[in-house]
């Protein structure tokens, strides 16, 4: 299956209760990660229909293919990965915000990263995503959270539901810092992989955009920050943790 095609079934076709796996259960799901093994080894996981009650109907590796993807199969739930070309997770839940929003046929979204970061999970959850777990979770336990995701629960690991209390919860403390919430997403993709000492040329290559475009979203960030050189912005992502 190609990066952004309907795996099977016809597009926005449910399947119906009790004709899968898992207790009767089934739910229709898209992969969006940029890395092809990972999907891969997701797929392999969780993917076996008759056992899991999952089916996995679509893949994307940024966010344009999977902004296509999810408006053409409908899916109940999307596993979303939080880095992608393209803009981010975030960029896709904004773009899919009217499909999140469709009373009848909701399609819900769990967040499903590497990224432990506060600033990550607060983000995707601001965004409309129903959920937070990383990659270290078990098949077991992500079919169990895509379930109840499906379902219209709120899914995190454990360590990040923390995050969450603390940035929606507290009445003393802002949600996000006012600094950082300047920022577009794709300039604190920028942001994170200069302060860990990318060159320009190598977060080119990583965000399949061009080394001029990465010099530009620099120098806004810089202006934005009030900061004058790619050390005070080092200084200043670290000290937030954002590295």
């Amino acid at each position: 299956m190609s990066d952004a095609t309907e795996a099977n079934g016809t597009a926005g076709a449910p399947e119906t209760a009790g004709s899968g796996g898992a207790g009767g259960r089934q739910v229709r799901v898209v992969l969006v990660d940029d890395h092809r093994m990972f999907r891969t080894g997701v797929q392999a996981e969780i993917g076996r229909t008759e056992e899991t009650g999952v089916e996995v109907v679509g893949e994307a590796a940024d966010v344009d293919q999977a902004v296509s993807v999810i408006t053409a199969t409908r899916p109940e739930v999307v596993l979303l990965d939080v880095h992608l070309p393209g803009g981010g997770g975030v960029e896709v839940l904004r773009r899919c915000a009217p499909l999140m929003a469709d009373a009848e046929r909701p399609v819900r979204f769990l967040a499903l990263s590497v990224s432990d970061a506060a600033e990550d999970v607060i983000g995707v959850i601001r965004g409309g995503a129903r959920g937070y777990v990383t990659k270290t979770i078990t098949g077991t336990d992500l079919v169990d959270s895509i379930f109840r995701v499906q379902e219209g629960d709120a899914v995190f690991s454990p360590r990040l539901a923390g995050f969450v209390l603390d940035a929606f919860a507290s009445t003393d403390a802002p949600p996000v810092d006012e600094d950082l919430d300047r920022l577009t997403q794709r300039e604190r993709e920028v942001l994170r992989l200069i302060a860990r000492g990318y060159a320009y040329k190598e977060i080119a290559k990583q965000l399949f955009i061009s080394v001029k475009t990465v010099e530009s979203h620099v120098s806004a960030v810089l202006r934005k920050l009030q900061l004058s050189n790619r050390h005070e912005l080092t200084r200043w992502a670290t000290a937030r943790r954002l590295v």
